[in-house]
């Protein structure tokens, strides 16, 4: 990667509402926590706030960052602002702490740090919610839809944007956001346990298998890949589906397969261990992610490492960042949400699983694009736009190894 440019950014402090070690912890905080991993190799001090959890601890130091947790999935917010509140006064768990730049992660609801540091923030958004926040309630899906497409949006008009995908980007611009504030930097992705062979034709189960690396939440819509074995045991009787993660929604998911009757034909592996996870997926033959909404799909990237090609819905979104369609992947359905396609969604799955010719070839161009993906870039690139905020600029467009492109020519003033 070559040395990065010299450090301005001494220290950050990065606010999410969830860890990597929290139960519903995902691909967002997996971002974040790598982001700050590869900061505080390169000297910068960094502290992340976040929220408790059963049997995590209030504080500790994790791949150089220090974690400070309190409050649960809504009082995390508050919490937080008191905790900067009572820091800048010299008590409490972020008393010391003195950042240059702050990471203010957007789930749909920010943390509205602008109000309590007089520093530049850096609003993460992984992508917009609208499709999601049905499932919090209706009152709550419209409180949280109107703070994240106008609240926020007003609040952090003079603040810079982050985000994974050039979608989401796009998403942002339509709500308001100006495009000169809005710098993409996409994920990247662990090497392979060394404990665990690179998938490959030796490593493939000898039946037609698939699988699915997500959260069990709703809008994962997991129900889609059990309706297309379903709909396939018939015509390819060995099928089988490995479900390769946790969530909430498990039962129901649990639930939903004895209904179609297809207890012998699903394998829920939970949450595992780094090497198994990638174990199941080298033995994949295809990889499917029906999920209503990604910001990326990290999970693209992580099957691909193993040559295995991913089949998802266009109207995700982040998947056409992830998917270079009939290349690396296939995307079905139209653009909307509304174009939920199970049928394609299982054709295309059907289609690749009875063809090996064509499986290979988006498999091994998945391989190949997976390598371009790394944390250190990521981390690097991120590296570049808090920089830049440092120093009164915006930061725009596609950033990676070599710096921010483009960069906005005029500086601002919101926080001087």
């Amino acid at each position: 990667m070559g040395k990065w440019v010299k450090q301005a950014v001494r220290e950050v402090l990065l606010l999410c509402w969830r860890d990597t070690g929290h139960p519903q912890g995902g691909g967002s905080e997996r971002y974040l926590e790598q982001v700050g991993a590869g900061l505080a190799r390169r000297g910068v001090r960094v502290t992340l706030r976040t929220a408790s959890y059963p049997g995590a601890p209030a504080e500790e130091i994790v791949n150089g960052i220090r974690i400070s947790r309190g409050g649960g999935r809504l009082s995390v917010y508050p919490r937080a602002l008191a905790a900067i509140a009572a820091g800048r006064l010299g008590i409490g768990p972020l008393k010391g702490i003195a950042p240059d730049a702050v990471i203010d992660t957007q789930n749909g609801i920010p943390f509205f740090s602008r109000v309590a540091f007089g520093v530049p923030v850096t609003l993460l958004v992984h992508h917009c919610h609208r499709e999601q926040w049905p499932v919090a309630g209706p009152l709550m899906a419209k409180l949280g839809w109107w703070l994240e497409s106008t609240v926020s949006p007003r609040v952090h008009r003079r603040n810079q944007y982050l985000t994974v995908s050039l979608p989401s980007a796009d998403e942002l611009i339509a709500l308001g956001v100006d495009r000169e504030r809005i710098a993409v930097v996409r994920n990247g992705a662990d090497e392979i346990p060394l404990s665990v062979r690179e998938g490959d034709e030796s490593t493939r189960t000898a039946h037609p298998s698939l699988s699915v690396l997500s959260r069990l939440v709703p809008h994962k819509q997991i129900e889609d890949a059990l309706d297309i074995v379903a709909a396939l045991r018939g015509r390819i009787p060995d099928i089988h589906l490995d479900v390769i993660g946790g969530g909430w929604w498990e039962q129901n998911l649990r639930d939903y397969v004895s209904e179609l009757g297809i207890e012998h034909y699903v394998t829920f592996h939970g949450h595992v261990e780094e090497a198994r996870k990638h174990e199941l997926l080298g033995r994949s033959w295809v990889h499917v992610l029906p999920s209503r909404k990604e910001g990326w799909g990290l999970a693209v990237v992580e099957a691909a490492q193993h040559g295995v090609p991913t089949v998802g819905y266009r109207s995700s979104k982040g998947l056409t960042d992830s998917i270079i369609d009939g290349v690396t992947g296939v995307l079905v359905g139209g653009q909307s949400v509304e174009d939920r396609d199970v049928a394609g969604l299982t054709t295309a799955v059907s289609e690749l699983l009875l063809d090996a010719e064509a499986r290979t070839r988006l498999g091994e161009k998945a391989r190949v694009r997976a390598g371009e993906f790394s944390w250190e870039q990521c981390a690097q690139g991120v590296y570049y736009v808090l920089d830049a905020t440092t120093r009164g600029n915006w930061s725009s467009g596609l950033v990676g190894s070599a710096g921010v492109v483009p960069q906005s020519d005029s500086a601002h003033d919101s926080y001087r």
